[in-house]
């Protein structure tokens, strides 16, 4: 049975909203983000006039989890009262800017299709929305307390937090750990668990430092990521009457549920950063949204299972459209085709709830992003795809489907077009792409190896003098992580390949 491909509807119209005489490059730069913003759920100008009700003038994350009573349950970071003057967190006058560390919204609104309606808060004074978790707010000791996942489990809430020691370049932020808070009376009050922590190492490296927290079949699940944007997606479970039990945490090592923290293997590669996950009854999938900071993107990928394979990316909300963004938090109640997120901006510093179309076309579950190069607005490869050698993007209507295709052409050594994947250790994958080359191209080559640059698998061929589907078959042993590649190698001769439509699937 073939798998289905989880696709964002406007994917496959937005060349319908192009006019038909521009370019190639000019139809591709212009095709809007797949997403729409429905409305500004904080701030000035906002629908729930948080600066009026709640002393709320400026936030970010909105992250998002069922109470199990009826009600979503909203937890902010860093926010800022009437004092901010923006853009961007702690901007305004110190001594009237009220930070507050995070906060913590309700709501009950079922009709996101206006918004989402903020109902009360957990409040430290009638019309001031509180603190609900410390934090030291002293920098390279503990700056802030954020929280990053949160879920019920019966009457309890639980949120997962990190402990942010300072912040460091764009993009960048490092923890000294991450934990759990629970609270009993729906997010008033809550207790946090000195033991139920994650500690971070003195490399910063941790995988476990910001998660995402999602219940099925009896356990709790963290899809976890180091601090910052820039890393892995790792998985561990518990059942869901331990989660406070550090010591009953299991880690995927790929095959298992392993007690070793360090035995987690990736998932999803990175970079990923504020990662947000759930079960949707309409594709039949899980669906894993997050923040690509090497594409200034929010993407979103599927899977029949927790432990993947994950699909390649596809684009949800393009940085280009709406600059700054990041945070983006699935709704629990979307439903059907319609999915509802929130998202943050950094200029203004607020939260917006976006609206997206899901769509499912029966094809096979590609673990490729970019396959057919159409993402690709420039001249030469950007990630995830990576050129070695000489070569660069044809935007001329040269590939075997699409506008775009990519190219390597030099006379001597190798030349590829290459991207990183995360697969599941132990499977059989088939490799395939379409190519076509100069009638003189003796040695081209279509391969995987590790990240070390081990080979895995290649297969070697001559000429293509049309577009050809050429295929690879391997099994990915111990690895989680695997680097495909297409190209040639010259021996002395001007010559090129052409590369589009590259697909990596799980062969069951």
């Amino acid at each position: 049975m073939r798998k289905r491909l989880l696709l964002v509807l406007p994917v496959l119209l937005g060349a319908a909203l192009v006019p038909a005489d521009q370019p190639p490059a000019a139809q591709a730069a212009a095709v809007p983000s797949p997403a729409t913003q429905v409305a500004k759920l904080t701030g000035p100008g906002s629908i729930n006039d948080t600066e009026a009700r709640f002393a709320l003038k400026a936030t970010d994350l909105g992250i998002l989890w069922d109470n199990g009573a009826g009600e979503i349950l909203t937890a902010f970071g860093d926010s800022y009262g009437s004092g901010w003057t923006g853009p961007g967190g702690g901007v305004g006058d110190p001594a009237t800017i009220d930070w507050r560390c995070n906060l913590l919204f309700r709501s009950k609104d079922r009709n996101l299709a206006d918004g989402m309606a903020l109902d009360s808060a957990a409040e430290d004074r009638p019309g001031h929305a509180k603190q609900f978790l410390d934090c030291q707010k002293v920098d390279r000791v503990e700056h802030t307390v954020i929280p990053t996942g949160g879920i019920a489990v019966g009457n309890r809430q639980y949120v997962q937090y990190m402990s942010v020691n300072y912040w460091g370049p764009a993009g960048s932020w490092f923890t000294n750990y991450s934990g759990f808070a629970y609270s009993d009376d729906n997010g008033e009050t809550w207790t946090k668990d000195p033991k139920a922590r994650w500690q971070n190492t003195k490399q910063w490296d941790n995988n476990f430092q910001m998660v995402a927290l999602v219940r099925d079949k009896g356990y709790v699940y963290m899809i976890g990521t180091p601090n910052g944007r820039f890393g892995n997606a790792h998985l561990a479970r518990v059942p869901e009457k331990l989660v406070l039990s550090k010591s009953a945490w299991r880690y995927w090592d790929g095959r298992t549920w392993s007690p070793r923290e360090s035995a987690a293997v990736p998932i999803a590669i990175g970079p990923v950063s504020e990662v947000s996950v759930q079960w949707n009854e309409h594709v039949g999938k899980w669906l894993m949204m997050y923040l690509d900071e090497s594409r200034a993107s929010v993407v979103l990928r599927s899977s029949e299972s927790l432990t993947g394979p994950w699909s390649g990316e596809q684009v949800v909300v393009k940085g280009k459209d709406f600059p700054g963004l990041y945070g983006t938090y699935m709704h629990p109640w979307s439903s059907g085709e319609d999915l509802y997120f929130t998202m943050s901006q950094w200029d203004p510093y607020n939260v917006y709830l976006m609206h997206t179309k899901l769509t499912d076309d029966g094809q096979v579950t590609n673990l490729v992003t970019d396959p057919g190069f159409e993402e690709q607005t420039g001249s030469t490869p950007a990630p995830p795809w990576q050129l070695n050698g000489r070569g660069g993007i044809d935007a001329a209507n040269l590939g075997h489907s699409g506008a775009r295709n990519a190219f390597v052409r030099d006379s001597i050594g190798t030349h590829q077009v290459q991207q990183s994947v995360a697969v599941r250790p132990h499977h059989r994958y088939r490799l395939s792409a379409w190519m076509r080359t100069a009638e003189n191209n003796r040695e081209t080559m279509i391969g995987v190896r590790t990240l070390r640059g081990k080979e895995i698998a290649q297969k070697t061929g001559g000429a293509h003098k049309d577009y050809e589907k050429v295929s690879v078959e391997f099994n990915s042993g111990r690895e989680s992580l695997i680097q495909l590649y297409a190209g040639f190698f010259g021996h002395g001769q001007d010559v090129w390949l052409q590369l589009d439509d590259v697909v990596l699937e799980e062969v069951k």
